[in-house]
């Protein structure tokens, strides 16, 4: 049996035994494994409660009090829990996202959010789009291993 499904337990008026239904667990059923898409539809709590069902890594960044990339960088840094000698840039961050962690044993999988990316002139598209870049070629170095690597995002 699949871990995002379980089965309830039902029982017919006419029958004696109980009848089993799949039901889906996860809100992730039809996500791809290996994904940086807006959270749209999803709740985090929901996105949390999944990978605590899939006994995934959790880890959630609120970026509304960013206003720069350094700041942002920061908020990641505290929010993710990375590395001391994290080099705050965004070459760094994606260092700290794969090679450590993959060397430091094996991964059940990961479910990122990234809520409230700011969208002002400090942090403008471009670099929106460097930082969704960067979570882009993790999702990548994952799949390459074959470990889920879900990251969800929301502009401010």
């Amino acid at each position: 049996m699949k871990r995002d499904l379980f089965l309830t337990m039902e029982r017919d008026t006419g029958m004696d035994m109980p009848l089993r239904k799949e039901v889906n667990e996860t809100p992730l059923k039809g996500v791809r494994s290996n994904i940086v898409q807006s959270i749209r539809a999803f709740r985090v709590q929901d996105l949390q409660d999944s990978a605590s069902a899939l006994a995934h890594h959790f880890l959630y960044a609120n970026l509304a009090k960013a206003q720069s990339k350094q700041d942002v960088l920061d908020l990641l840094a505290q929010q993710f829990m990375l590395p001391a000698h994290f080099g705050k840039n965004f070459d760094a961050l994606y260092d700290c996202m794969t090679d450590p962690v993959h060397k430091s044993g094996p991964q059940p999988g990961f479910i990122v959010v990234l809520e409230q990316i700011p969208a002002n002139a400090k942090f403008d598209k471009e670099a929106r789009e460097q930082l969704l870049d960067i979570f882009r070629d993790t999702a990548d170095y994952w799949a390459d291993r074959k470990i889920p690597f879900r990251c969800f995002y929301s502009f401010l």
